[in-house]
């Protein structure tokens, strides 16, 4: 379900009905298409979380033409510090910008207040990401937010409402809808090269379990851990719950976010959906490892196909449609693959669905808050995908089969799973606050 997007921009566009009437009005060079972009319309960020995801987003968008970086916000001093830093060292090469230190802060309620900054990057763990979105979006700031949008189903629907409501840009990092070779193997799959899909299979990885009774360490100096950890149960610190790479860490917490599911899946469960024109809904049942006579995990659509997870294919981290005219591989890098081996190369018929075209994440979103188009990878967009990635969690940790209605979006069959799609949230720490 794709609306058209807006966003308040404060420092350059209040006096606009609308930046698609701008887009008409303003002369080409003032938006950037004669060479350059005016000072008065550069888009004033700041990135909140700046852990190892961050850094790329730091660098684009501190150099990027149209946008530059005012302010960074962590928790950790040091992370703080070296981000700034970072920022500052990119801006003090830019020519025609005015050079400003960035600002740091600790608490990223400062920066929502700050009306000079029209959009924000966020890149904490999933547990933060919808209360400060939510706090973004209200205060009419754009929104690009790393994936999966949400800690759990319920907040996920109050931040795709709050979008849809304020009118706001928000992009979700689910890049893999940027990359050529995703978007032309969802195009056959949608335009039924492959005839009739039902079997789909793809790779997320595992991640080691869950680590359990972790020694208590002294809480590093410089660090607010009450606020790393926010909505989610008080714990004892150890450096390991906190720890952000990729293989480990705060993501082989569910407490923190939905492990593989959402790591991984938020980006090929997604392109399932988008492959499947199933954006605005999504599959109905979701089976642990042996259950429904299959050794693997799977999910699958009401009249569809059925979708294994991690089960044997060419290459990690890949997707595998089979239909019955034909199968197709793609994976990141620009692979795609199909048997028969002409399936990959066809080019689409005049008639045919074709899908948004987007060649870079980061400049899609930019160019959805200049331009006012819809951005590839909306609230609502990324709301279904991470209910997606929840639901399969849920069967796999309550070992059971979960029944799901996605339109009126509730857990049809079992008490368990439907007390999962909301949690407890820990003083102060409220959706709102």
């Amino acid at each position: 379900m794709k609306t058209k997007s807006r966003i308040s921009r404060r420092s350059f566009l209040k006096s606009s009905a609308g930046l698609a009437l701008a887009v008409q009005i303003v002369p080409s060079r003032i938006l950037g298409m004669g060479g350059g972009i005016a000072p008065s319309q550069t888009i004033n960020m700041a990135v909140i979380g700046n852990g190892l995801i961050s850094e790329g987003h730091r660098k684009y968008f501190a150099g990027a033409a149209s946008t530059r970086v005012l302010a960074v916000c962590d928790v950790h001093k040091g992370r703080l510090e070296a981000a700034r830093a970072q920022v500052d060292e990119i801006t003090k090469n830019r020519k025609n910008i005015g050079f400003k230190p960035a600002d740091a802060y600790a608490d990223f309620h400062e920066i929502i207040a700050r009306d000079d900054i029209d959009a924000v990057a966020i890149c904490t763990p999933d547990h933060w990401h919808v209360a400060i979105a939510l706090k973004a979006v209200e205060a009419g700031k754009a929104v690009y937010v790393e994936k999966p949008m949400s800690l759990t189903i319920e907040e996920g629907r109050i931040l795709a409402d709050a979008v849809k409501k304020n009118g706001t840009v928000l992009q979700v990092g689910s890049q893999q809808r940027s990359e050529r070779a995703f978007r032309k193997a969802a195009e056959l799959v949608r335009n039924g090269y492959l005839g009739t899909v039902h079997t789909i299979e793809t790779s997320i990885g595992a991640f080691p379990p869950e680590p359990k009774d972790l020694k208590e360490e002294p809480i590093p100096e410089g660090f607010d851990y009450d606020m790393w950890l926010g909505q989610t149960p008080w714990r004892p610190y150890n450096r390991f719950r906190v720890l952000g790479n990729y293989g480990s860490g705060w993501r082989c917490f569910y407490e923190y976010g939905a492990r593989k599911e959402g790591d991984w899946g938020a980006h090929h469960f997604d392109i399932i959906q988008w492959a499947l024109g199933m954006d605005d809904s999504g599959p109905q049942d979701f089976y642990p490892e042996n259950a429904d006579g299959s050794p693997f995990r799977h999910y699958r659509y009401k009249g569809g196909p059925t979708v294994f997870v991690n089960a044997p294919i060419k290459k990690s981290h890949m997707i595998h449609f089979v239909g019955d005219e034909g199968e197709l591989w793609v994976s990141r890098g620009g692979r795609i693959e199909s048997n028969p081996p002409r399936l990959a190369s066809l080019a689409l018929s005049s008639g045919d669905v074709r899908l948004q075209v987007s060649n870079d994440h980061r400049r899609d979103f930019i160019d959805a808050i200049r331009f006012g188009k819809t951005n590839i990878c909306t609230a609502e967009i990324g709301h279904r995908s991470a209910t997606v990635c929840h639901l399969m969690s849920m069967a796999r940790r309550l070992k059971a089969h979960v029944a799901w209605d996605p339109k009126a979006e509730r857990v049809t069959n079992n008490a368990a799973a439907a007390a999962m799609v909301s949690r407890a949230r820990r003083s102060p720490y409220f959706l709102g606050a």
